[in-house]
């Protein structure tokens, strides 16, 4: 059977001293303690930053209350500048960025550059809105003409945000940019394995214009730093497990303070029998195995039409199997590394359990570490069932088993029949009958002739997950909005709301309910 190969060509798989040493600079840590982050590529040392304790958080907050209220009493029209000014400058400095994120993470560069766009593109969309998003709006009083109203829009104070490791530069710099431009600091706590990215950007922002107290970057393990980063919060979000989500609602709870929780996935892809098959082996291959899998809306569960399973299958299987694995600094590869070791071990057990249960290896199916240490080969399986760990649990890594089905009312309850629901792909030419299905799939997002991408990189549009998948959203006004508390002030002129000494209450009562008929006669409210 032919295996994935690896793509040609050797790296240095290092950063200048100089750009790592003014990256840990931006540590907010007073201690000497420091931890040594490996480059998943080789196993080798990448670099060495500082680790936050306890009382670094505390201070941290105290710093960042102080910003914040200066930066809060800044127009919108300030706070977006440095903003604007990241979209050049990431440009400008786009492989310094790829390269980072390759070396912290071991994903391939394509992938990185997801991440890149990501950034550039979410937070210019909230630089060109917020102004308006944000800006005071009128609302219809009680009494038309009688009762104006105003609704506005305050910061919450420090939001608290803990990103994860798969997507560091993404999920940490796009849900910020956001948090700040409503008038918020930010603390932030990124995976120790992969802050390399976000401290970069952070020192970038700064050199933009943006406050340096302002947004604090914490390092450390959670059951250190994870308690006076959560209890001194004003507003939490997080992106990370369903069970970390879990706990993180159950802390803030008692102080009723607010949260958005984007959490696991186990997504259905669906290929219709009228589907383009390449267009939808192709489309596979990227929904399944972006990032090494490693991608809380990629597809771990593959729905086929009977009619068209075994041409499909066969062709995706090809597609596996020819895919480029490599560690290069160039877009070759075609997909990298995992992160972590446990990441490994949890794939490696997952298919392993499967395999030895009865499913079918139709690709992949075991780690390459001629390749790399935490290597692992694109797997599609077949025969897979209820009695194995990854059909119903997430296995976060580049495994996907496939299913036949026969029509839509099966497929839709197979594809509904899981806790999660964050996203969903949906193949067919008819996009009408595309666009019904979809709605009757309990995902937060779900994409027709794509995988993922277009609804996620959809701005303008929420994105987040139903059930076990989450709560709240990110992109799209509530974006934003989320990180803000809204505020209803209203003014009574001409009349009070209470009757005339010389009317009483049962003639104004009398009055009152005749104006609810004429109001709905004449279509007002």
């Amino acid at each position: 059977m032919a295996t994935p190969t690896a793509a040609a060509g050797e790296t240095t798989h290092t950063l200048p001293q100089t750009l790592l040493d003014r990256l840990a600079s931006h540590v907010a840590s007073e201690g000497a303690a420091t931890v040594t982050i490996p480059t998943p590529f080789t196993g080798e040392p990448l670099a060495t930053v500082p680790v936050s304790t306890a009382d670094d958080v505390r201070a941290a907050y105290a710093r960042a209350r102080e910003a914040q209220r200066a930066w809060a009493a800044k127009p919108v029209s300030e706070r977006v500048k440095p903003f604007l000014r990241l979209a050049d400058a990431l440009v400008d400095r786009r492989e310094e960025i790829l390269d980072v994120i390759q070396l912290e993470t071991g994903k391939a560069r394509r992938h990185a550059m997801e991440e890149f766009l990501d950034v550039a593109l979410c937070s210019l969309y909230y630089a060109r809105r917020a102004s308006g998003l944000l800006k005071p709006r009128r609302r219809k009083g009680m009494m038309p003409g009688v009762t104006r109203v105003q609704e506005l829009r305050h910061p919450k104070g420090v939001v608290a945000l803990i990103a994860p490791w798969n997507y560091p530069f993404s999920l940490g710099a796009s849900d910020i940019a956001p948090a700040l431009m409503a008038g918020n600091a930010v603390i932030h706590k990124p995976d120790t394995q992969t802050c390399l990215s976000s401290l970069w950007v952070l020192d970038l922002l700064v050199a933009l214009g943006l406050p340096r107290d302002l947004w604090q970057i914490v390092v450390g393990d959670p059951a250190d730093i994870g308690d006076p980063l959560i209890d001194d919060a004003d507003y939490v979000s997080f992106t990370g497990s369903t069970g970390g989500g879990r706990a993180i609602a159950a802390k803030v709870a008692p102080r009723l303070v607010g949260y958005s929780l984007e959490l696991g996935g186990k997504n259905p892809m669906i290929v219709l029998a009228d589907a383009d098959i390449e267009r939808a082996a192709r489309g596979a291959m990227r929904a399944c195995f972006t990032n090494a899998g490693q991608l809380c809306i990629s597809i771990e569960r593959m729905y086929v039409h009977e009619d068209v399973y075994d041409r499909f299958v066969a062709r995706f299987a090809e597609l596996t199997k020819a895919m480029k694995l490599g560690t290069g600094l160039d877009f070759e590869a075609e997909m990298g590394s995992l992160t972590h070791a446990r990441q490994l071990e949890a794939v490696s057990r997952h298919v392993e359990q499967a395999v030895e249960a009865g499913a079918t290896v139709l690709a992949g199916g075991k780690a390459r570490p001629d390749i790399g240490p935490l290597f692992y080969e694109p797997t599609i399986l077949a025969d897979v069932n209820g009695d194995m760990d990854l059909c119903a649990n997430e296995t976060f890594g580049p495994v996907v088993s496939v299913y036949r089905f026969r029509d839509e009312d099966e497929v839709v309850a197979r594809a509904n029949d899981t806790a999660y629901g964050l996203n969903a792909s949906i193949w067919t030419k008819d996009v009408a009958r595309g666009r019904r299905i979809a709605a009757r799939v309990q995902a937060g997002t779900v994409n027709i002739n794509d995988g993922y991408g277009a609804a996620f990189a959809s701005y303008d549009a929420p994105m987040g997950g139903m059930k076990q998948s989450g709560v709240g959203r990110r992109h799209g006004a509530e974006g934003i909005l989320k990180f803000t508390e809204v505020q209803t002030v209203a003014s009574q002129h001409f009349m009070d709301l209470e009757p005339p000494a010389a009317v009483g209450y049962e003639k104004f009562a009398d009055v009152m309910s005749t104006g609810i008929k004429v109001m709905k006669k004449l279509r007002i409210k």
